[in-house]
């Protein structure tokens, strides 16, 4: 019975990217909280120490471990060496505590980040920037993996990976060196099918975000043309099994074919309006159940 690790990212108690939202809350509170909610690792995020030291020394006071980091890529605008010189500190981070995937994301012409670009104005790869996109993830995965790192791509909402079109293009075009971060929330907001992509590459899934969404505050984001953050504030994300999102048929699927790895709560919320206590706790236990159900073992 494969085994999977439950871990949550630090967004249930502060965004980076809308620093308004928990900026004053410490990362101790994140760490401690998130340890009494039931996980056993953190990804990281902007509050966290950028040291090998450090960073061990305050995950292991609260006896967790690291997950994986956030890395933004750059590759439609430098080459693939030029991206691999920027990415060692964080490879060298994640390396020497402990972390086995990268969670990699290209950032040229993105939207998420921005307050007052709709969704809708997600740039789109012209031809020629697909080309480029595909060979240079094929370089810079290949030379993690000859790190001990795994690249695992992490298509997003307002990216110019985004659709399951896009998915399954950057994966039938790449090699073994490009994994995948199978994202409900983001998967589910573009209109795919988490389950369909979990069946058509269950293998080079190496990671999993399990991201909830309410599909009533979707359908007025679209409708009215709003950003991501603004979909943040309206309560776009939640934990798993507190939204709309039918995890079980992927996470079965995946149970079935092998995955071993983490399983990670990644919701944006408001803490003001979300308390994060509470849903870190909601997180868990559903999450927990929920792989259960899949049929995974769950270490402690």
């Amino acid at each position: 019975m494969p085994t999977v690790t439950l871990g949550i990212n630090p967004l249930t108690w502060t965004n980076d990217d809308l620093p308004s939202l928990g900026g004053a809350t410490p990362l101790e509170t994140c760490l401690q909280e998130g340890r009494e909610a039931g996980f056993s690792g953190f990804e990281l995020g902007n509050k966290f120490p950028r040291t090998p030291d450090a960073l061990n020394q305050v995950l292991s006071a609260h006896d967790l471990a690291l997950v994986s980091g956030w890395y933004s890529a750059h590759l439609l605008e430098r080459s693939p060496e030029e991206e691999i010189e920027a990415i060692q500190d964080h490879m060298n981070l994640l390396k020497q505590c402990g972390a086995k995937v990268m969670v990699l994301c290209e950032v040229t012409h993105c939207v998420h980040g921005d307050q007052e670009r709709p969704l809708s104005q997600r740039a789109h790869l012209a031809e020629d920037e697909w080309q480029r996109l595909l060979k240079g993830l094929d370089v810079v995965g290949d030379y993690l993996k000859s790190q001990g790192i795994q690249l695992v791509y992490h298509h997003h909402l307002g990216t110019v990976i985004e659709s399951q079109n896009d998915v399954e293009r950057l994966m039938d075009n790449t090699g073994e060196g490009v994994g995948l971060l199978l994202d409900f929330g983001h998967l589910c907001g573009a209109g795919g099918d988490p389950l369909a992509i979990a069946k058509r590459y269950s293998q080079r899934i190496h990671h999993v975000h399990c991201k909830d969404l309410r599909f009533p505050v979707l359908d007025a984001v679209r409708n009215r043309d709003k950003s991501f953050l603004n979909g943040v504030l309206d309560g776009l994300f939640t934990v798993p099994g507190d939204g709309d999102v039918e995890f079980l048929p992927a996470l079965t699927h995946l149970c079935e074919q092998g995955y071993e790895g983490w399983l990670v709560v990644e919701a944006e919320q408001d803490p003001e309006v979300a308390h994060p206590l509470t849903y870190a706790r909601l997180g868990c236990r559903n999450l927990r159940q929920l792989a259960e159900q899949a049929g995974f073992d769950i270490a402690d």
